[in-house]
């Protein structure tokens, strides 16, 4: 992809590629999942991104990748895709497997033009993807319950665009949002399978750890950086 540097053409290419957004599950549970996110460094010149390969149903991580790519567009709220995702694709591909699933910590259908990074990353690489964020960028939803697993949808001028999912009793909730080849009703399960004692589902959790310059114990043969 000719990834565009103003924001007159990314809006257009949202636009344009939300068309190819399709909601619909595998025909099988995924065997493997990559978690991805992204961090900055060089004074906030250079996109450090990384993703975590892991096995599923037992969440042990297989490989992961780092990847840097130059920054090339501006900070917009709801152009996050446009800064990062060219180097979270480059991550991808350094994995050596391609992943059944992709966990991303950002947004999917709940954004202003139904095309979050999840959603860009799912089509872009053809991949199952789901958006997982720490915090809402638009919706509104009802009084969530304080258990593990309390669920209730994200809704934004009468169509439900995700989940608000409490992943661990107690804490803040998680805003959950298919990105691509994944439907609406399985998205929260699919993160509720992937999370463990903590907030954040391990995929994304390792993903933003090796972004911010840490590692994960995975074999030494699976380690990629670039």
């Amino acid at each position: 992809m000719d990834w565009p540097t103003r924001v007159d053409a990314a809006l257009a290419l949202q636009q344009a590629l939300r068309t190819q957004v399709h909601l619909c599950d595998e025909p099988e549970l995924p065997r493997t999942v990559a978690g991805v996110d992204g961090g900055f460094v060089d004074n906030g010149a250079t996109v450090r991104a990384a993703a975590v390969l892991l096995r599923l149903p037992d969440l042990q991580p297989v490989a992961q990748a780092v990847a840097y790519v130059p920054v090339r567009f501006p900070y917009v709220p709801s152009l996050l895709s446009f800064r990062e995702a060219p180097a979270i694709i480059a991550a991808l591909e350094q994995l050596g497997q391609r992943p059944d699933l992709v966990i991303c910590d950002g947004q999917g259908l709940a954004h202003p033009r139904r095309f979050g990074l999840a959603c860009h990353l799912g089509v872009y690489c053809d991949l199952p993807t789901i958006g997982c964020a720490k915090t809402r960028l638009i919706g509104q939803h009802e009084p969530l319950g304080n258990e593990r697993g309390a669920c209730t949808a994200l809704m934004h001028e009468g169509e439900q665009l995700g989940w608000v999912l409490r992943t661990r009793s107690g804490v803040k909730p998680v805003y959950v949002s298919p990105g691509h080849r994944v439907s609406l009703a399985r998205a929260a399960n699919l993160v509720m399978a992937c999370t463990t004692r903590y907030r954040l589902p391990e995929p994304t959790r390792l993903a933003h750890q090796v972004a911010s310059g840490k590692t994960v114990s995975v074999p030494s043969d699976k380690q990629n950086s670039q």
